[in-house]
């Protein structure tokens, strides 16, 4: 924080006598002597050449400089780490992408504190790094601003757009023989085009939307291509902003409030956006100071109409929501519900939907043509479900809404996987894949191979999937995840076995295995967990993570009480 009237935060490792060693090595990267006296902006980059989803970000990077600089600031980059799930999806690797989210919030505090920013930018994409660079604005309470790199465009094949999820759809559709092995390898070849995040409304592009709603990103930088020249004018303009909020001290929990995550959940209910929003933003709310749980978002939700219905919900993608006015656009059909919280700019949240035009209502449907009735997101409670569990019920067709069905159960995704793949799992059952929950897996992998393939095998419409596990984005179907408590810590979840009947009912947010609360308990005291030994980061995270209903964050612990 600013001292004196005209003092910089910075000016603690700039200023004096005693920082003559500081200087000198901040003189080696190339500062000069102008260069102290200017507000200091650090960047947060996490660029890399692994995940499309990033690798342009040094382009945008660049811009964020210039804007910096014309500002009249200086600035220092730093790399923060990403990772793709859907390169690991379906692989043990799986496992460290939400773990990783705390691995982004901890880098960006520590890079920032350490060298005493005055302000930083968070250049980000994808499903982690989003959430976890909004805890670290959290947590600092630094000036700070978010660029989102923006989606890629959907792939095209014989007049069809095509995004990553058309890939795994592929595989169920070449096992049923519904296409050819040349239409797959056609599919795998075009579905994902060029740099962007996944070009649907899955995670990345979900986070990017709630960031812009939060009030944490500029206006219409959620939806903007990745590599369009508006892309690059928001990026230069970021950088200019972050100066601003450096000399104005304008701080993140300044503007961000309880309200503000309010109108987030209202505008992914109205989108219909991923079910990981709920870990997600349950973590930021904790790290600015601000209390959510599940039963917020069924409340939203019960108040907010669906009105766009983007892939795999619809057959929409993300630059057609660009093309009809972006976030804006859709906080200007929501404003008569949305509080008036602030903005990063300086400007407020129904000013921006005030300024805002719907282009095209197909895409954002006006209030009396929703899609539903009800938002996208539904926590359901129950017997097998005592803490919660989420569905994109946007995504569910209406005769799949009340299911009763055998359950079919598994403990690894891929015993899951394999079962579908040699047609064990027929309309009407109910697939159940435990121990995959934060601490059971560790690390609360996705499972978007699994949702896929029954898609694509023709059983998206008869089958329900049930996990401890978290799904994807992309995932669509009477898919329910975060069952909580999770097997591992001996939720029911551990107690069901093959053809238990499970009962869904998500109009009455209910979800049941129907046996007696003393046959569960009797099962659990002979339950064998499967076993899942591990070191590293994944042993530390899974000793201090929280139940995915808390948003799966890494708790401090409580230090060892001496013996009296």
């Amino acid at each position: 924080m600013p001292g004196k009237t005209g003092t910089l935060r910075s000016d603690a490792v700039k200023k004096g006598t005693s920082r003559a060693a500081a200087r000198g090595l901040m003189r080696a990267t190339g500062m000069k002597d102008e260069d102290f006296d200017k507000p200091l902006v650090a960047i947060a980059n996490s660029f890399n050449t692994i995940v499309p989803g990033h690798i342009h970000l040094n382009e945008l990077v660049a811009e964020v400089k210039k804007g910096v600089e014309e500002a009249g600031g200086a600035c220092f980059e730093f790399g923060v780490m990403g990772i793709c799930d859907g390169i690991a999806m379906g692989l043990d690797g799986m496992r460290y992408s939400l773990p990783s989210r705390e691995i982004v919030a901890d880098t960006v505090e520590s890079m920032v504190e350490a060298h005493v920013a005055d302000s930083w930018v968070g250049v980000t994409n994808c499903d982690k790094i989003t959430p976890g660079m909004l805890m670290a604005a959290g947590r600092l309470n630094v000036p700070a601003v978010m660029l989102t790199g923006g989606p890629m465009l959907p792939g095209l094949f014989k007049g069809r757009k095509l995004d990553v999820i058309s890939i795994f759809e592929a595989v169920g559709e070449l096992t049923a023989g519904k296409i050819s092995e040349e239409e797959f390898d056609e599919v795998e070849r075009r579905a994902c085009p060029g740099a962007g995040s996944c070009s649907g409304l899955f995670t990345a592009n979900t986070m990017a939307c709630l960031t812009e709603a939060l009030g944490m990103s500029i206006p219409g930088c959620a939806t903007q291509h990745a590599v369009s020249k508006e892309k690059r004018e928001t990026a230069r303009r970021t950088g200019a902003l972050a100066v601003e909020l450096a000399r104005e001290n304008r701080r993140p929990r300044d503007f961000v409030t309880k309200a503000s995550f309010e109108n987030a959940i209202r505008v992914e209910n109205a989108i219909g956006g991923s079910t990981n929003t709920t870990l997600h933003l349950i973590a930021i709310a904790k790290e600015f100071g601000v209390e959510l749980d599940l039963c917020e978002f069924d409340r939203l939700s019960r108040e907010t109409k669906h009105v766009v219905a983007l892939k795999p919900g619809g057959k929409h993608f993300m630059d057609d929501l660009d093309r009809a006015g972006g976030i804006p656009a859709v906080m200007s059909r929501l404003s008569g519900a949305l509080k008036d919280e602030g903005t990063v700019t300086g400007g407020s949240i129904l000013g921006v939907a005030k300024d805002a035009k719907v282009e095209d209502d197909d895409v954002i449907r006006p209030l009396d043509k929703a899609y539903h009735e009800e938002g996208g997101i539904a926590v359901l409670f129950g017997n097998l479900a005592e803490e919660g569990c989420v569905i994109k019920q946007s995504a569910v067709t209406a005769a799949m809404r009340r299911f009763e069905g055998p359950a079919k159960v598994f403990d690894t995704e891929r015993a899951a996987t394999d079962a579908m793949l040699k047609g064990k799992i027929a309309p009407g059952d109910a697939v159940v894949i435990r121990y995959q929950g934060p601490k059971g897996a560790p690390g609360m992998p996705e499972m978007l191979g699994p949702t896929s393939i029954l898609a694509g095998l023709g059983l998206g419409e008869s089958v329900a999937l049930v996990t401890d596990g978290r799904f994807s984005g992309g995932t669509k179907g009477l898919s329910i995840g975060h069952v909580c408590p999770e097997a591992y810590v001996g939720g029911t979840i551990a107690a069901v076995r093959n053809k238990d009947i499970i009962r869904i009912d998500l109009d009455s947010r209910e979800i049941e295995v129907l046996i007696s609360q003393k046959e569960v308990k009797s099962r659990l005291k002979e339950r064998k967990p499967p076993k899942s030994g591990v070191s590293g980061y994944l042993a530390r995270y899974r000793e201090g993570v929280s139940s995915a209903s808390c948003g799966a964050v890494m708790a401090p612990q409580e230090p060892a009480r001496p013996s009296q």
